[in-house]
């Protein structure tokens, strides 16, 4: 397990308990970030498990992404004697996060003001759709969110919207929902009490739209997707190599711009007039960028990119989500790690992109069997081995052989 300097475990969250009632991505996601840190996060699935577990396609590595380092408790909350368990769960702990379409946990006494009533001290946290408002009620997705709110239309073509390539607002909302968990952790030190917790995909949509409307407030034009906006930067582009592959270079800065001409046999560059600022090579775009490029097509991929090292000026491949298995970088600084999957097999996932004092967040746990932890749980929480046997006899819980 990674350490701090001073050999302490990387746990900064160690003694805070969450429970997640939680499914697909944006929950799941909160959680994670909390789990990473060191909370002890149990996830309350449904009997027959949580149903990402069974995905196929493209949402088929949603379970075993966002779960790992998370006790699992399979509950059916459908029945009073579930119902009552949940409660004595919730009651022993820290935070609560969960979201469910609204009204849900409602139905069965788990909403915020139910669950006040016996644990004032609790963090409950609601991910949404929407924030409170006239869309509140509404059911929302990723793709949804960002075709209103603006995302899709700067991602596409001007006359195709198009969603992300990743469910940005579903992590993101995950990622504000746990930032304000921890706000409310702090504070709960020094006033004792709880909070209720909002956080929603679409408003978080609209904050990653903040620079795009601020730029029409302050230009008064409006914005233009980025499959055909205007770089404001002299070189910011994407240019084809000798080897057929690709790579994105920028030139933005003084010093980078000088490097790149004199080390590309431009010299002459630096004297002419049409680019004597960064502004003006904006401004001669249209000449520069061909230009470049014929410089870049005499290079294979590999020779420009040892270059563009030496030169210190920011360049990528284009690179396939597969392709960051085998990433140097990665494996060198331990950004992957090994996990069991619940059917056997080995996979690598990315850590939380976060180190303290140099180091990644360890993995502790490897994405639950179904009702892992359901004995460990709920002799936590008072039960006895006998009433354990008899709820997992009734259908109440489930729990795995290995917890049996």
């Amino acid at each position: 397990m990674s350490t701090a300097p001073d050999g302490t475990p990387l746990r900064p969250l160690e003694g805070v308990r969450v429970v997640e009632f939680s499914q697909m991505v944006m929950g799941p996601s909160c959680g994670l970030i909390l789990a990473d840190l060191g909370a002890d996060v149990i996830k309350v699935e449904p009997t027959k498990g949580d149903r990402t577990r069974s995905f196929k396609g493209p949402a088929s590595g949603f379970f075993n992404t966002y779960c790992r380092n998370k006790r699992s408790i399979a509950l059916d909350t459908s029945t009073s004697r579930g119902q009552q368990l949940a409660r004595r769960l919730i009651e022993s702990c820290d935070v609560l996060i969960e979201n469910f379409r609204p009204g849900l946990l409602k139905r069965i006494g788990l909403d915020y003001d139910s669950v006040a009533s016996f644990a004032p001290r609790l963090i409950y946290c609601s991910l949404k759709g929407y924030l409170p408002g006239p869309y509140e009620n509404r059911l929302a997705l990723d793709e949804v969110v960002q075709m209103m709110g603006g995302l899709a239309y700067m991602t596409g073509l001007p006359d195709r919207p198009m969603r992300a390539g990743a469910s940005v607002n579903d992590i993101m909302g995950g990622m504000f929902g746990a930032i304000a968990i921890q706000a409310a952790l702090a504070e709960r030190q020094r006033t004792g009490r709880g909070r209720y917790i909002q956080s929603a995909l679409y408003e978080n949509n609209v904050f990653l739209m903040a620079q795009a409307m601020m730029y029409e407030t302050v230009t008064g034009e409006p914005s233009t997707p980025y499959s055909v906006k205007q770089s404001p930067w002299p070189v910011y582009d994407l240019f084809d190599t000798r080897d057929g592959s690709k790579l994105f270079v920028t030139v933005v800065g003084e010093e980078q711009w000088g490097a790149f001409c004199r080390a590309f046999d431009r010299e002459a560059w630096l004297s002419d007039p049409r680019f004597v600022t960064g502004q003006d090579r904006v401004d001669h775009r249209d000449w520069l960028i061909p230009e470049i490029a014929k410089i870049f097509a005499q290079w294979n991929r590999s020779d420009l990119s040892e270059k563009l090292d030496q030169l210190d000026l920011p360049y990528a491949p284009v690179n396939k989500p597969g392709d960051l298995f085998d990433d140097p970088h990665l494996n060198a600084s331990g950004g992957l790690i090994d996990i069991k999957l619940p059917d056997g097999r080995l996979a690598k996932t990315p850590l939380l992109p976060v180190s303290m004092d140099g180091r990644r967040l360890p993995n502790r746990y490897d994405p639950p069997q179904i009702g892992e932890h359901t004995r460990d749980v709920l002799m936590e929480i008072g039960c006895t081995p006998h009433e354990i046997a008899e709820l997992a006899a009734k259908g109440i819980v489930t729990a795995t052989p290995e917890a049996a």
